[in-house]
């Protein structure tokens, strides 16, 4: 196992050099076009609350599902060398059993909404262990396992609340999807760096990280050093339903209902791109979950960016697709490749150049 470890990628700058150079070129992108494209200001919200506002609020506070739902998707990526793309059917179902835990109450307290987010992630957890127990008992490719979440999961959300559309109404509710009081940052964006922190804390603990990537590089090399690699696949799956279940949370407590044909829809594809410019390889192996957070606010920075230039919501997609491909494509290994190898004949000339 050590000699597989010594053949990994690095990671630290290298890795993020593609979600670090796509938010420059944002920014300077923005500053030029608008120079106060970033500027925050102070505003009063309905309950009269001082909240900070602005454009890059937005980008922070709108990215947060996505930032925490890549987390998760990092993670099932590096040790499964695959994807799961029903992470926003199974928001929609943990977002369903949020509600009706909330709804089965008189009144909705804080011991209720902790009740509902208990269930609501063992619920989310039970998913993605079905979804781990396909890929890493039975070897299916995680696509094509999770392909049966995301094909019936809104429909057994839909059943959880006998087909309503149920709202919660509530401050505890509010300030979980917006501001809370005395505190001028979007709720949202504290859950994201709470979730990170956890997360860290539990790379820095255990030995996960370093399993992960062990299993994702040469899953016959780990088993054979006793790394229990059907574990870890599942592993990854269940903490993967821990973040789909909190951004699920998120996004119910945003709008104050559950909708569960629109709840997080198409979140999968940007989740999976989150990751990708995040500088991680979608093959597995080395990760670096700071890349994939940076990677969830290029694409809201890039959504936000062409709202702003008046681009209407039928072609933002396109342009989206347009820039987050070529972020991919200069991000991959035969760019990279490529590139090194031009630079060490650049070098190479320059020497042959002193010497004479």
């Amino acid at each position: 196992m050590k000699e597989n470890l010594k053949k990994m990628p690095k990671g630290g700058l290298g890795q993020l050099t593609i979600p670090v150079i796509a938010v420059a070129l944002l920014v300077i992108f923005n500053l030029i076009r608008d120079p106060g494209f970033f500027s925050i200001s102070i505003t009063h919200n309905n309950y009269g609350n001082a909240v900070l506002a602005g454009n890059l609020i937005s980008i922070i506070n709108g990215a947060s599902e996505l930032a925490i739902l890549a987390i998760g998707m990092t993670l099932v990526t590096a040790a499964t060398k695959g994807q799961d793309i029903s992470v926003g059917a199974a928001a929609a179902i943990a977002g369903s059993v949020f509600v009706k835990v909330l709804k089965s109450g008189a009144d909705i307290t804080g011991g209720t909404v902790i009740l509902a987010f208990i269930c609501a992630c063992i619920v989310a957890m039970i998913f993605g262990a079905f979804n781990g127990t396909l890929v890493a008992v039975f070897n299916i490719q995680p696509m094509i396992a999770t392909l049966i979440l995301y094909t019936c999961g809104r429909s057994i959300a839909y059943w959880i609340n006998g087909g309503a559309t149920p709202t919660v109404t509530s401050p505890i509710i509010n300030a979980i999807g917006s501001f809370a009081p005395g505190i001028p940052i979007p709720m949202p964006v504290i859950i994201v760096i709470v979730v990170a922190i956890l997360f860290k804390l539990l790379f820095h603990f255990t030995s996960l990280e370093i399993l992960t990537q062990s299993v994702g590089i040469n899953q016959s090399a780990a088993r054979l050093n006793g790394i229990n690699t059907t574990f870890i696949k599942l592993l990854s799956f269940i903490l993967l339903g821990c973040c789909v279940s909190v951004a699920g949370i998120i996004g119910v407590s945003r709008l104050g209902l559950i909708n569960h044909e629109t709840l997080l829809l198409d979140v999968e594809m940007d989740a999976i791109l989150a990751v990708a410019i995040g500088g991680n390889s979608l093959g597995g192996g080395k990760f670096k979950i700071s890349g994939s957070i940076i990677g969830a606010y290029v694409i809201q920075m890039l959504t936000i960016t062409l709202y702003a230039m008046k681009v209407s919501s039928t072609d933002v997609k396109a342009y989206k697709a347009i820039v987050i491909v070529l972020l991919v494509v200069i991000g991959s290994p035969v760019v990279k490749e490529r590139f090194e190898k031009l630079m060490k004949k650049r070098k190479a000339l320059l020497k042959g150049g002193e010497k004479a």
